[in-house]
């Protein structure tokens, strides 16, 4: 399975293999049920998760009923349990919407829900991040998780989240992080399989630090860099299957 996982990875285009995946979890939702693991996005609870990653497999961490990943069932639980974005009417710009949220998010009772992609077929407007389509303070919400790794100019993308989003609104902006270093950049790097053996993967054109805050902080976000897995206990962790090391980027524009 964890072959067949990673050739298809490196095959296919990924809007296509959103396309296909839309056919294909509802089967692995059924046929890995089971007691052991949770997602807490659907509520259910699986004997085990699907091995997921680009260069090296992760075993045991995409749901099977969601396809969510580690990363998104930690947001899911800050989403629940830490802030009004289930229960409060708000706007909400979802760029490079992800597939375990997209439908979920569509049944909240928002003003607005809104997402934006350059290709990916789950999106609403198909747009560049770096020249959004959006009037100024728009949006209450921006959620934009492992978008920016890709972009060349992230400063340009990074400026027009904080345009489009309101006074005292909040983005969110995950990104694959090395807290161990900063931020590494090279635009020489063009060749694919020269990028993922540098950047992680063939797409990515950087490799974010310790100075991602501070990256953000000189946009004009206010910015709490969220360690949320360390307020769930070692019992959650597990059965939720999150990673401790994951950051949470919790930006927000002041009033």
């Amino acid at each position: 399975m964890s072959a067949l996982f990673r050739f298809a990875l490196r095959l296919f285009p990924r809007p296509l293999l959103i396309r296909v995946s839309q056919w294909l979890y509802p089967l692995l939702d059924l046929w890995y049920r089971g007691k052991g693991f949770t997602d807490p996005i659907n509520g259910k609870s699986y004997r085990k998760f699907l091995p997921y990653g680009y260069q090296k497999q992760r075993p045991n961490v995409l749901s099977p009923g969601t396809l969510s990943l580690e990363r998104h069932r930690l947001l899911w639980l800050y989403f629940d349990r830490e802030t009004d974005f289930f229960d409060r009417a708000a706007d909400v710009l979802h760029i490079a919407p992800e597939q375990a949220f997209v439908k979920r998010f569509q049944q909240l009772n928002h003003r607005s829900y809104i997402t934006s992609d350059l290709h990916s077929p789950l999106a609403d407007v198909q747009a560049d991040i770096c020249n959004l389509p959006f009037s100024d303070q728009q949006f209450d919400w921006v959620i934009c998780n492992h978008v920016l790794e890709h972009i060349p100019n992230d400063k340009i993308a990074m400026q027009e989240i904080y345009r489009v989003l309101k006074p005292g609104g909040t983005a969110i902006l995950q990104v694959p992080l090395s807290l161990d270093q900063n931020t590494f950049e090279d635009d020489r790097i063009k060749d694919p399989k020269e990028r993922a053996q540098v950047f992680g993967q063939y797409d990515h054109v950087r490799i974010y630090g310790k100075d991602y805050q501070s990256r953000l902080e000189q946009v004009g976000f206010q910015v709490m860099m969220l360690a949320y897995a360390e307020q769930l206990t070692p019992e959650e962790q597990t059965r939720y299957v999150v990673p401790t090391n994951e950051i949470i980027p919790v930006c927000a524009k002041a009033n």
